[in-house]
């Protein structure tokens, strides 16, 4: 098989990057994304008031850090940050790290200062975003990791979180991934009930050139018939279904020309490897951001003034 290497990033021509300035979070439409998950987060938690906080006095003031009990990829301060400056504008934030850092179990993260109330009121919506996000910059790095050998990028899907979409594709590029479509605006992704629909592969991808001519049009394809079909029609990525090992030969000695191959469909991390020197350019995986298991957090508080 021939020996292929991806290009920098996937031909996608509507990224969370140029969307939204994926490493800038300061960035207008990428800070409102945040500030809008965080705001339903402290909603859904504080409701009418924490009821908790308040046998705490008022004018008590605290110091707190938040540790990592396990190793991990930092992921999620824009998050944190979001939420106490929602909580009490106040508090004072000393990250101990940086973004997309590795850290070793029982690393101090970050560090607060403020009024006890705020620190705890905060708590669990700032550590809910970290732990989440880590665990999807943690998995992300260690697939990126297993990928590299074989010069296959590894890609996300919309399999995420319902109201995280933004945050874990984010996420999944601090950890060294990338972003496939960010949703069902951004990129055609032709599966088999959208052929159903239309008729055939060829009229399929037709008329997704003639409608919106400057997306990315990529179909998913369950049998070397259906990838023949999906070459001649034009497709720019072709999206390889639960394909076998010898599916996988057959694919490599067909002339693809400038169309780009992704596998998909039930690929473990352990198989990676076993895609090198494939025709495969890319891999996308639903694991990244649903097969999760939350960082384990801990943030420990002292009091310093009882005012």
């Amino acid at each position: 098989m021939p020996e292929l290497t991806p290009p920098a990033e996937p031909r996608q021509r509507a990224t969370l990057t140029q969307q939204f300035g994926l490493h800038s979070t300061a960035e207008p439409a990428f800070a409102a994304q945040i500030a809008a998950s965080v705001a339903a987060a402290l909603a859904e938690d504080i409701g009418d008031g924490d009821v908790t906080a308040a046998l705490i006095p008022a004018a008590q003031r605290a110091e707190a850090v938040v540790i990592s009990r396990e190793p991990a990829v930092v992921c999620g301060r824009p998050w944190v940050d979001a939420v106490f400056a929602a909580v009490d504008s106040r508090v004072e934030i000393e990250w101990l790290v940086s973004e997309g850092e590795r850290v070793v179990a029982d690393q101090p993260l970050f560090r607060l200062r403020g009024a006890s109330r705020s620190l705890l009121t905060g708590e669990r919506c700032a550590l809910n975003f970290l732990q989440t996000l880590s665990a999807t910059a943690t998995t992300a790095s260690d697939y990126a990791a297993l990928a590299a050998p074989a010069g296959i990028a590894v890609l996300d899907t919309r399999k995420t979180i319902p109201g995280l979409r933004y945050a874990q594709k984010y996420a999944v590029a601090i950890g060294g991934c990338y972003n496939h479509r960010i949703g069902l605006f951004d990129a055609f992704l032709i599966k088999e009930n959208h052929i159903a629909g239309c008729g055939s592969i060829a009229a399929a991808v037709a008329t997704a050139r003639s409608q919106q001519p400057q997306l990315m049009v990529e179909v998913e394809v369950e049998n070397l018939d259906e990838l023949d079909q999906a070459i001649a029609a034009g497709a720019d990525r072709i999206m390889l279904d639960n394909f076998s090992a010898e599916q996988l030969h057959a694919v490599a000695e067909r002339d693809l020309g400038s169309c780009e191959l992704e596998v998909s469909g039930n690929i473990e991390a352990s198989a990676l490897a076993a895609l090198g020197n494939s025709a495969v350019h890319f891999i996308s995986s639903g694991a990244l951001t649903k097969h999760l298991r939350a960082i384990d957090l801990s943030m420990r508080l002292t009091v310093i003034d009882n005012g």
